[in-house]
């Protein structure tokens, strides 16, 4: 070898040398990024020497994958665990504002009870329409929470796709610098750490699914199956949102390319992310706790009804009816929400107590409706009756979630342990959830993430390297000037 060729050899692996440690600089300065990877650069060997190839990053599909997965599974627990706490004010201390309706009905019950024993007492009358108000003001307001529970999810709804529009518009730009950098051969890494970051915040929104094509394309589905992004678009996610909430409002699906991904009638149903929890929230869970409330709401009305007891007139409400009505509810939707009290029998609307002893609450001085027919003072018999059907089996509608037949104390206890099975359940699977997440994380960290000592060794193996070879350049410089010396 002349010493030509040794200068230009030698000369070569300092830029080498010095491209290789401006590299692992790079990764010092990125350590400690949730996502940023570690950088390796390809040394080729050439007849001259050698030379920098291609930039590439540390990467692991497959844990990538599992960390996608995991983020969609956290966020959609995350979301219907906030939704239930929330609900779950319907079941606190009613000197606090609420009160669970088992508790007051439970007071109620017992106020009732009292005035059976003392039929001729005002007193006694007043403190049951007192409880009975208390009853139907727990209930208005459990109902009146749901609505607003259900009416944010539908805010959280509105909120992620739009957020899923926006993030698909940042990879649609980030994915194209990502092929058209792989086509020319310029390093792309740091873009595609960007495009990774993107998908990572986009699965917290949907769950997601990935598929890497030539030169670097990426295609992003559903956990479902949908097509989110494909051939460098990205399909448009739309909802129309309702603002006002009611126990018979039914929100609006979120559609894909005008196919709907979201509810009953979607064929390819979402199963992860913030948008699944909130949709769980608004149309499930929601609706079940609705059903519920109104279960017992019109069990109230049903139980205190009263009946013709001359002919076969139709039964009229009694203590318990919805505001302005004069007959007897023909479904139980929305019940909870309009549950009142029938001001005929409370004082402070001008009504009378006593009729709930003696009848014709809704028709008063009606005889067909007065069970009291000789006005007795101690008359306990329509009491009596009132207790009965509050402990008797009552038939509720399916879509409670819980037992069609008890009593409407026992469906009121069963609507509490309901809701707090619920928390309970999906916490400890919010739990699970965030320590798979911490995990996948983790294991996503170590594989492709930089590790400090070991960077840090290479830049001493690389600074020695530098130095060796610095050293060996000014060797030949020696050796040149001695050789023009000699000459």
């Amino acid at each position: 070898m002349t010493l030509a060729s040794a200068a230009r050899v030698a000369q070569s692996s300092l830029g080498t040398v010095a491209g290789e440690m401006s590299l692992v600089s790079r990764n010092v300065t990125g350590a400690g990024g949730e996502l940023s990877s570690r950088k390796i650069v390809n040394v080729i060997s050439t007849g001259s020497g050698s030379r920098l190839g291609t930039v590439s990053r540390a990467s692991n599909l497959a844990v990538f994958a599992n960390v996608l997965t995991a983020t969609a599974n956290a966020a959609t627990k995350e979301t219907i665990a906030a939704g239930l706490d929330r609900l779950a004010t319907t079941l606190g201390d009613i000197t606090a504002g609420y009160g669970s309706p088992a508790s007051v009905l439970g007071k109620f019950s017992a106020a009732l009870r009292a005035y059976a024993s003392s039929p001729s007492d005002p007193a006694a009358a007043s403190t049951v329409v007192s409880a009975a108000k208390s009853l139907v003001g727990v209930l208005n307001s459990a109902s009146a929470i749901v609505q607003e529970v259900r009416a944010q999810a539908d805010l959280d709804v509105a909120r992620s796709v739009q957020t899923i529009n926006d993030l698909l518009g940042e990879f649609r730009g980030l994915n194209e610098q990502v092929v058209r950098g792989t086509v020319t051969g310029a390093d792309v890494t740091d873009v595609a750490d960007r495009r990774d970051a993107v998908l990572r915040t986009l699965s917290n929104e949907i769950g997601i699914t990935t598929l890497v094509g030539a030169n670097g394309d990426m295609s992003i589905y559903t956990d479902s199956g949908v097509t989110l992004f494909q051939g460098g678009a990205a399909r448009t996610v739309t909802f129309v949102a309702t603002h006002t909430y009611t126990p018979s409002t039914k929100g609006n699906p979120v559609y894909i390319d005008g196919v709907p991904v979201t509810g009953g009638s979607a064929p390819m149903a979402i199963g992860s992310g913030t948008l699944a929890g909130a949709m769980a929230l608004r149309d499930e869970i929601g609706l079940t706790y609705q059903a519920q409330l109104d279960g017992m709401a019109g069990a109230l009305i049903s139980s205190f009804a009263e009946s013709d007891q001359v002919g076969s007139g139709p039964d009229l409400p009694g203590l318990f009816t919805t505001t302005g009505a004069i007959t007897m509810p023909t479904t139980t939707v929305g019940l909870a929400m309009n549950v009142s009290v029938n001001p005929n029998a409370d004082p402070a609307q001008g009504g009378d107590s006593s009729l709930l002893r003696d009848g014709g609450i809704s028709s008063p001085g009606n005889p067909s409706y007065t069970y009291n027919t000789d006005s007795l003072a101690s008359f306990m018999d329509r009491i009596d009756e009132l207790l009965g059907k509050l402990a008797s089996t009552v038939t509720f509608g399916v879509d409670g979630d819980i037992d069609t037949a008890a009593s409407i104390g026992d469906y009121a206890a069963a609507s509490v342990g309901w809701l707090s099975a619920e928390r309970s359940k999906v916490a400890s699977e919010r739990d699970y959830h965030d320590v798979v997440l911490s995990t996948a994380t983790s294991a996503f960290s170590d594989a492709t993430g930089v590790d400090l000592d070991s960077e840090m060794s290479k830049m001493l193996a690389l600074e020695q390297s530098y130095s060796a070879t610095a050293k060996l350049i000014s060797t030949i410089d020696d050796m040149f000037g001695a050789l023009v010396n000699s000459i």
